[in-house]
């Protein structure tokens, strides 16, 4: 069967969201949350969600990084990225997701702020 399993009651515009949006709305979501609470003392973040990382032609085989986070310098606001797909593909369940993509962004908030990941947000679980 090929075609919309859901018609649009909205032409031209899909009924269903894309596994793009739905991720984006939860990053959002953590990242609004985290931001707020440390706000004062992260200063100017820039957060976005990109599907995949560009790896370099000598990174380590086997090896896939679930964000990006570099440091801002004067004018430069700090960015933290986050990879969706490689985020995605470590899940199976939307509850596995949502916690992943929580201890990703509170592990990197983290070693912004030079504390431990449990201070960041009472939510995180450190997987040993």
């Amino acid at each position: 069967m090929r075609g919309p399993a859901v018609l649009p009651r909205v032409p031209g515009q899909p009924e269903l969201r894309t596994a793009r949006e739905r991720f984006d709305d939860l990053a959002l979501g953590i990242v609004t949350e985290v931001d707020a609470r440390w706000q004062d003392k992260l200063g100017l973040v820039e957060y976005a969600v990109e599907d995949t990382p560009q790896l370099p032609d000598d990174w380590t085989p086997g090896t896939v990084p679930l964000s990006s986070l570099v440091r801002g310098t004067g004018s430069e606001p700090t960015r933290l990225v986050l990879f969706r797909r490689p985020i995605e593909h470590r899940c199976d369940t939307r509850e596995d997701l949502e916690a992943m993509v929580l201890t990703v962004v509170v592990e990197q908030v983290a070693e912004l702020l030079g504390i431990e990941a449990e201070e960041v947000d009472p939510r995180y679980e450190r997987g040993d």
